[in-house]
């Protein structure tokens, strides 16, 4: 919650203003059950990044920026409602990140909850369902660090910019990167690499 706070207000958050990120969060990580079923309904050898970009457009139906936008809210309020689908999509993304990986290679179908009691790196760790819950938090927390700082130059980056200066909403546009990450020669090229 702090790293995202820090990049989203540009102060070190205090110990209570990152809590309150985590906070907030843990009441956005619902997933509607059809994403869970939209997965499991594709076939066997779909890769998981397809999986992940198809479950955030399956999301893309509850974007406030979509409904705000077509309901003629005014530019000067474009961030609050781009910055909620944000949150929503932050919340969701360990969720079924973590369905994907244990349905994909477990056949476990189901559905990952996130806890208020935890931190992110800690929900995706359990969520996972890796055995070394506390180390792998920390993997996730330096992981997730280390790529915050995504320069604008690279594929997912430049993608995203790219998709929301045409106002596509928060969804639409993580979706574009993500497809642009999965690409053999941007972020597949490391699985490439350890595999």
């Amino acid at each position: 919650g702090g790293l995202y706070y820090l990049l989203m207000v540009g102060e070190v958050p205090t110990l209570e203003q990152a809590m309150d990120v985590e906070a907030e969060w843990a009441k956005r990580a619902d997933v509607p059950d059809y994403v869970f079923e939209m997965i499991k309904s594709m076939p066997a050898d779909t890769h998981p990044m397809t999986l992940l970009s198809q479950a955030v457009l399956a999301l893309q139906n509850g974007s406030k920026f979509f409904k705000g936008y077509h309901a003629g809210m005014k530019k000067d309020t474009y961030w609050d409602p781009a910055l909620e689908d944000s949150m929503d999509l932050t919340a969701r993304l360990p969720v079924i990140a973590a369905f994907i990986y244990r349905y994909k290679y477990f056949g476990d179908g189901t559905h990952p909850k996130y806890s208020a009691d935890l931190d992110y790196g800690e929900n995706f760790a359990k969520m996972m369902g890796v055995q070394d819950q506390k180390g792998y938090a920390e993997l996730a927390r330096l992981y997730f660090i280390l790529h915050s700082d995504h320069e604008s130059g690279n594929v997912s980056a430049h993608t995203m910019h790219l998709v929301g200066s045409a106002l596509s909403d928060p969804y639409l546009s993580f979706s574009a990167a993500l497809n642009g990450l999965a690409g053999p020669l941007h972020g597949l090229a490391n699985q490439e690499c350890l595999g």
